[in-house]
């Protein structure tokens, strides 16, 4: 027994150091994200091998021989006192790295471009800012067939925001702060390259910001089970350089022009229906 836990340790250290399942390539500025992960699995490594190797010792130097008997001592006020000293280090190594990047994970900076994520079983929907660089209201009683998103139809400033119908497009190098809204269930929006996610939860707005660092498409996932499609939620990012960003942007259209025109759909099929 005392070998199988040997090799439960020193086969776990080895996997952890081999293993070919690991991160795909970042994408965005947090890598902080990676290098919390990497301490939390040092920190928890360790101390997974020195309790396991450490009940393997006491396997061999304190097993059964005839005459011996086992000594009863119900405390060791010395030992507790270890043990709570180094547990207490254990735990505040392992939530600091994490509160310090949860720090610069919500403080956005100044110049981030704000960009709407919506999602709804089982999709997501995306809105950017239009020509006057700031999004406009929004709200659940506006939400209809021509609206979907729930935008302020009487707000100038939503008026000429982009409703895209697609997949999303970001420009390279720019921090995005990304709002996101739930029009049913909790959802998190989830891209693995980017190492930023953050829960949806239905009648708030929550957010996280990242900025884009390498071109390319990338799979945007729901990380929170919200229903029998749950697994089909799926969408696309794309990274953009520069012109081909602007060359994009050009082509998508805005609330005004997406509402108008579904008007004007519904009233040609109600005068066919007559």
């Amino acid at each position: 027994m005392a070998l199988i836990l040997v090799l439960i340790a020193l086969g776990s250290i080895a996997f952890h150091v081999l293993s070919p399942w690991w991160w795909t390539p970042i994408a965005s500025n947090w890598n902080y994200i990676d290098s919390t992960l990497i301490i939390t699995f040092w920190i928890t490594g360790l101390a997974f091998a020195a309790i396991v190797l450490f009940v393997a010792y006491c396997l061999v130097a304190f097993r059964h021989r005839p005459g011996r008997r086992a000594a009863y001592e119900p405390e060791n006020r010395r030992l507790e006192g270890w043990l709570t000293v180094v547990t207490a280090l254990g735990v505040a190594a392992l939530l600091a790295p994490g509160l310090i990047v949860w720090g610069q994970f919500v403080r956005v900076p100044a110049n981030a471009t704000e960009i709407e994520i919506v999602a709804q079983q089982w999709r997501w929907a995306y809105r950017l800012p239009g020509a006057d660089g700031r999004l406009g209201a929004s709200g659940i009683e506006h939400v209809s067939d021509e609206n979907p998103l729930g935008l302020d139809p009487k707000d100038t400033a939503a008026r000429d925001d982009l409703v895209i119908d697609g997949d999303l497009h970001l420009p390279l190098g720019r921090p995005v702060k990304v709002l996101l809204r739930s029009t049913d269930v909790v959802h998190n929006f989830y891209v693995p390259e980017f190492r930023a996610k953050m829960d949806i939860i239905p009648g708030m707005v929550t957010y996280f910001w990242f900025t884009p660092t390498r071109t390319g498409t990338f799979d945007a996932l729901c990380n929170e089970v919200c229903g029998v499609s749950h697994y089909a939620m799926r969408g696309r990012v794309t990274v953009d350089g520069e012109a081909a960003y602007s060359s994009w942007l050009g082509q998508q259209k805005t609330f005004a022009s997406v509402a108008s025109q579904k008007r004007l759909a519904a009233g040609r099929a109600g005068s066919q229906e007559r």
